[in-house]
Protein backbone atom coordinates (compact mmCIF):
# COMPACT_ATOMS: atom_id res chain seq x y z
CA UNK A 1 0.00 0.00 0.00
CA UNK A 2 1.12 3.29 -0.95
CA UNK A 3 -0.20 5.68 2.09
CA UNK A 4 0.60 8.88 -0.50
CA UNK A 5 -1.84 7.55 -2.80
CA UNK A 6 -5.25 9.03 -1.86
CA UNK A 7 -7.23 5.96 -3.70
CA UNK A 8 -4.99 3.54 -1.81
CA UNK A 9 -5.96 5.43 1.84
CA UNK A 10 -9.47 5.72 1.13
CA UNK A 11 -10.08 2.23 0.55
CA UNK A 12 -8.13 1.56 3.68
CA UNK A 13 -10.91 3.90 5.47
CA UNK A 14 -13.61 1.99 3.68
CA UNK A 15 -12.30 -1.08 5.25
CA UNK A 16 -12.09 0.22 8.48
CA UNK A 17 -15.42 1.66 8.09
CA UNK A 18 -16.93 -1.85 7.11
CA UNK A 19 -15.03 -3.48 10.17
CA UNK A 20 -13.31 -5.67 7.65
CA UNK A 21 -10.14 -7.37 8.56
CA UNK A 22 -7.20 -6.55 6.46
CA UNK A 23 -3.20 -6.28 5.85
CA UNK A 24 -2.42 -3.90 3.96
CA UNK A 25 1.10 -4.72 1.91
CA UNK A 26 4.36 -2.70 1.98
CA UNK A 27 5.02 -2.00 -1.63
CA UNK A 28 8.43 0.37 -0.82
CA UNK A 29 10.03 -3.15 -2.03
CA UNK A 30 9.33 -4.99 -5.18
CA UNK A 31 7.86 -8.50 -3.55
CA UNK A 32 9.14 -12.06 -5.38
CA UNK A 33 7.98 -15.38 -5.79
CA UNK A 34 10.33 -18.14 -6.57
CA UNK A 35 13.30 -15.95 -6.89
CA UNK A 36 10.85 -13.89 -9.83
CA UNK A 37 9.73 -10.65 -9.34
CA UNK A 38 5.65 -9.74 -9.22
CA UNK A 39 3.71 -7.31 -8.72
CA UNK A 40 2.74 -6.61 -5.46
CA UNK A 41 -1.07 -6.79 -4.15
CA UNK A 42 -2.37 -3.66 -2.00
CA UNK A 43 -4.88 -5.35 0.12
CA UNK A 44 -5.11 -8.45 1.86
CA UNK A 45 -9.37 -8.43 2.90
CA UNK A 46 -11.06 -11.21 5.05
CA UNK A 47 -14.94 -10.65 4.25
CA UNK A 48 -17.85 -12.05 6.19
CA UNK A 49 -18.83 -15.58 5.81
CA UNK A 50 -14.81 -16.35 4.95
CA UNK A 51 -14.56 -14.41 2.32
CA UNK A 52 -10.45 -14.11 1.02
CA UNK A 53 -9.60 -11.37 -1.30
CA UNK A 54 -6.25 -10.74 -2.38
CA UNK A 55 -7.29 -6.67 -3.83
CA UNK A 56 -5.11 -4.40 -6.51
CA UNK A 57 -6.62 -0.98 -6.35
CA UNK A 58 -6.91 0.99 -9.27
CA UNK A 59 -7.15 4.67 -8.84
CA UNK A 60 -9.45 6.42 -11.76
CA UNK A 61 -11.19 9.73 -11.95
CA UNK A 62 -14.78 10.01 -12.96
CA UNK A 63 -15.32 11.83 -15.56
CA UNK A 64 -11.78 11.38 -16.93
CA UNK A 65 -10.33 14.03 -19.24
CA UNK A 66 -9.30 17.78 -18.88
CA UNK A 67 -11.76 19.80 -17.91
CA UNK A 68 -12.45 21.62 -20.71
CA UNK A 69 -13.13 17.75 -22.41
CA UNK A 70 -14.43 15.20 -19.65
CA UNK A 71 -14.74 11.85 -20.76
CA UNK A 72 -17.87 10.28 -19.10
CA UNK A 73 -16.28 6.86 -19.08
CA UNK A 74 -15.63 4.37 -16.70
CA UNK A 75 -12.00 4.09 -17.34
CA UNK A 76 -11.03 -0.32 -16.69
CA UNK A 77 -7.48 -0.25 -18.19
CA UNK A 78 -4.88 -1.91 -16.01
CA UNK A 79 -1.19 -2.99 -16.53
CA UNK A 80 -1.12 -6.56 -18.05
CA UNK A 81 1.13 -7.12 -15.17
CA UNK A 82 -1.59 -6.49 -12.72
CA UNK A 83 -3.53 -9.33 -14.18
CA UNK A 84 -1.15 -11.37 -14.05
CA UNK A 85 0.31 -10.80 -10.43
CA UNK A 86 -2.86 -11.02 -8.76
CA UNK A 87 -2.67 -14.40 -10.61
CA UNK A 88 0.17 -15.77 -9.32
CA UNK A 89 -0.64 -14.57 -5.95
CA UNK A 90 -3.48 -16.67 -5.92
CA UNK A 91 -1.59 -19.81 -6.63
CA UNK A 92 0.62 -18.90 -3.69
CA UNK A 93 -2.54 -18.03 -1.39
CA UNK A 94 -4.99 -21.09 -2.51
CA UNK A 95 -7.78 -21.14 -4.88
CA UNK A 96 -10.17 -20.15 -2.09
CA UNK A 97 -8.44 -16.24 -2.21
CA UNK A 98 -10.24 -14.66 -4.70
CA UNK A 99 -8.37 -11.97 -7.03
CA UNK A 100 -10.23 -8.51 -7.61
CA UNK A 101 -9.10 -5.87 -9.20
CA UNK A 102 -11.10 -2.86 -7.65
CA UNK A 103 -11.32 0.56 -8.99
CA UNK A 104 -11.79 3.41 -6.58
CA UNK A 105 -13.86 6.26 -8.52
CA UNK A 106 -13.26 9.46 -7.38
CA UNK A 107 -16.75 11.44 -8.57
CA UNK A 108 -16.42 14.60 -9.74
CA UNK A 109 -18.90 16.84 -7.20
CA UNK A 110 -20.85 17.74 -10.33
CA UNK A 111 -22.17 14.11 -10.83
CA UNK A 112 -24.95 13.65 -9.54
CA UNK A 113 -25.06 9.97 -8.40
CA UNK A 114 -28.15 8.03 -7.12
CA UNK A 115 -29.00 8.19 -3.23
CA UNK A 116 -28.13 4.91 -1.90
CA UNK A 117 -25.72 3.98 -4.69
CA UNK A 118 -24.00 0.86 -3.04
CA UNK A 119 -20.69 1.59 -2.10
CA UNK A 120 -20.47 5.57 -2.61
CA UNK A 121 -17.59 6.23 0.03
CA UNK A 122 -17.17 10.21 1.43
CA UNK A 123 -13.46 10.25 2.57
CA UNK A 124 -11.56 13.56 3.39
CA UNK A 125 -13.98 15.27 1.24
CA UNK A 126 -14.34 13.48 -1.79
CA UNK A 127 -16.48 10.88 -2.63
CA UNK A 128 -15.31 7.51 -4.21
CA UNK A 129 -17.18 4.80 -5.91
CA UNK A 130 -15.79 1.41 -5.16
CA UNK A 131 -16.08 -1.13 -7.68
CA UNK A 132 -14.49 -4.73 -8.40
CA UNK A 133 -13.82 -7.83 -11.03
CA UNK A 134 -12.68 -11.18 -11.02
CA UNK A 135 -9.30 -11.82 -12.37
CA UNK A 136 -10.38 -14.25 -13.91
CA UNK A 137 -13.27 -12.85 -15.71
CA UNK A 138 -10.97 -9.61 -16.52
CA UNK A 139 -8.31 -11.69 -17.98
CA UNK A 140 -11.05 -13.71 -20.13
CA UNK A 141 -12.01 -10.72 -21.79
CA UNK A 142 -9.27 -8.31 -21.52
CA UNK A 143 -8.02 -6.30 -25.03
CA UNK A 144 -4.71 -4.88 -25.51
CA UNK A 145 -4.91 -1.10 -24.70
CA UNK A 146 -1.25 0.15 -25.42
CA UNK A 147 1.32 -2.70 -26.40
CA UNK A 148 3.86 -0.03 -25.35
CA UNK A 149 2.51 0.77 -22.03
CA UNK A 150 1.62 -3.02 -21.57
CA UNK A 151 -1.66 -2.20 -20.75
CA UNK A 152 -5.17 -3.69 -21.44
CA UNK A 153 -8.86 -2.96 -20.69
CA UNK A 154 -12.39 -4.19 -20.71
CA UNK A 155 -14.95 -2.86 -23.73
CA UNK A 156 -17.36 -0.96 -21.74
CA UNK A 157 -20.33 -3.54 -22.82
CA UNK A 158 -18.08 -6.34 -21.10
CA UNK A 159 -16.92 -4.26 -18.20
CA UNK A 160 -20.77 -3.01 -17.67
CA UNK A 161 -21.78 -7.21 -17.30
CA UNK A 162 -18.75 -7.80 -14.89
CA UNK A 163 -17.84 -4.82 -12.71
CA UNK A 164 -19.63 -5.26 -8.92
CA UNK A 165 -19.92 -3.08 -6.04
CA UNK A 166 -17.42 -4.23 -3.99
CA UNK A 167 -19.71 -4.96 -1.76
CA UNK A 168 -20.86 -7.87 -3.12
CA UNK A 169 -17.26 -9.55 -2.59
CA UNK A 170 -16.66 -8.47 0.56
CA UNK A 171 -20.26 -9.47 1.91
CA UNK A 172 -21.10 -12.06 0.23
CA UNK A 173 -24.93 -13.65 0.65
Amino acid sequence: MDRSNHYETAFEAYLRDRRLGYIAVDESKRSTLDDDPVKSIDFIVHGLDGAKLLVDIKGRKFPGGTPDKPRCIWQNWVARDDVLGLERWQSRFGLDYQPLLVFAYCIHPDIDLKQGTTDLWVWNGCRYLMRAVRVADYREHMRVRSPRWGTVHLPTAIFRELVRPLREFTHPE
